[in-house]
């Protein structure tokens, strides 16, 4: 299997895993019509996070810079956002969701990573 390609199946996996986290922690707040649409969302947010991700984060290096990081919680909360809009399957009510949905995939990566790094 190629390594770049093996990599986005498990940042796919990771994002899916978290935005099913999200929601079994946030209730409401975010939803999903089916277990498809589980996938299909990490599917686009791994996407998004490749290819949109970086230059949001380039654009918006002041603000990073000057919250000391801090800005990179909004950042995946309007990814998570922009995922929603362009997926209507994948239910979130609003910004701050979004934001706490980020925090808990930036959690789930962290510990994913920090297990597949461990073997």
């Amino acid at each position: 299997m190629n390594k770049p390609f093996s990599r986005f199946l498990i940042r796919w996996f990771v994002c899916g895993l978290g935005l099913w986290v999200a929601s079994l922690i946030l209730g409401d707040d975010i939803s999903f019509t089916r277990f498809l649409a589980v996938v299909i969302a990490g599917l686009v947010l791994a996407v998004m996070n490749a290819i949109i991700k970086p230059i949001v984060i380039i654009l918006s290096l002041p603000a990073i810079l000057l919250s000391l990081g801090l800005f990179m919680i909004v950042i995946n909360g309007l990814m998570v956002l922009l995922v929603s809009k362009l997926y209507t399957p994948l239910q979130v009510t609003n910004f701050g969701a979004a934001m706490l949905a980020g925090m808990i995939i930036g959690l789930v990566n962290y510990l994913v990573t920090t297990i597949l790094e461990e073997k």
